[in-house]
């Protein structure tokens, strides 16, 4: 590791490799976000696409799914699978209450020369020295960080299950996820490690991208405390996401890409 890290340009970019990924978007699609009555299922949907909610990339891998409960404890997801362009999973829901889906991933990519020729690498950082080999020149690192969420109530809307995380990239609501109603304003701060994200770009994506001649993305910026308004132009099912670029890595000489998303149902008002 110690001869790879010497290689490794220290905070230079390797932003550039991580643009391919960055063109797609991963997204979870629950089959509906508010309930009510007893013995409740709900299915989620989960990819990676370049159409929104729509099955055509990679699915979403459910190694690191976790689920909290509106108690604020884990979870079980039930009955998950992984096809070719899609995973799913089924959620039961026994207390009322906000349950909060994530899938939470961290790696390590790699762009390198060997014998002048340019190579890519991805996977978990203790596999780097094993993987790439000891001759490689101008090795870049960056380390990635993503937080995928969705969010779904049974019954009255509560709040345990959004605690943010201490770590990454994540969403504080001052507005529940589950009270969204077009025409209204919702509030929102995004968190960087725990602290207020400030001057970050966030963008908002209504599904159904396919039938529109135009995507339509609403672009805002965070404030210098993190937060940022908006208010829905529609109903319908909504992708938000942001992204940061940093020196704060584990790793040594790499840099970090932490991104965030998070599905929203608008309901009618």
């Amino acid at each position: 590791m110690r001869h790879l890290a010497r290689l490794a340009l220290p905070l230079l970019a390797a932003l550039a490799a991580a643009a391919p990924a960055a063109a797609h978007k991963a997204w979870m699609l629950p089959s509906s976000t508010v309930l009510s009555g007893a013995d409740v299922w709900v299915t989620v949907d989960a990819a990676v696409s370049n159409d929104l909610f729509v099955f055509e990339h990679v699915p979403m891998r459910l190694d690191n799914l976790v689920v909290t409960g509106p108690d604020g404890e884990a979870v079980k997801a039930e009955n998950a699978a992984t096809g070719k362009f899609r995973s799913t999973f089924d959620l039961h829901l026994t207390k009322p209450g906000t349950y909060r889906a994530s899938v939470v991933g961290e790696g390590l990519f790699a762009t390198y020369k060997l014998n002048g020729e340019p190579k890519r690498w991805r996977g978990r950082p203790e596999a780097l020295e094993r993987d790439v080999p000891k001759e490689a020149t101008d090795l870049r690192l960056t380390q990635t960080q993503q937080r995928t969420d969705t969010f779904v109530s049974l019954g009255k809307p509560s709040t345990p299950a959004l605690a943010p995380a201490a770590k990454g990239l994540d969403l504080r609501a001052e507005t529940h996820p589950n009270n969204l109603a077009s025409g209204e304003t919702a509030r929102f701060t995004l968190l960087l490690d725990g602290a207020p994200a400030a001057n970050v770009d966030v963008e908002i994506v209504r599904g159904g991208v396919r039938y529109r001649d135009a995507p339509g993305e609403i672009r805002l910026k965070t404030g210098a405390d993190g937060s940022f308004s908006v208010t829905w132009p529609q109903a319908g099912m909504y992708w938000l996401g942001a992204e940061v670029q940093d020196d704060k890595a584990t790793i040594p000489n790499a840099r970090r890409r932490a991104a965030y998303n998070a599905t929203l149902e608008v309901l009618p008002q």
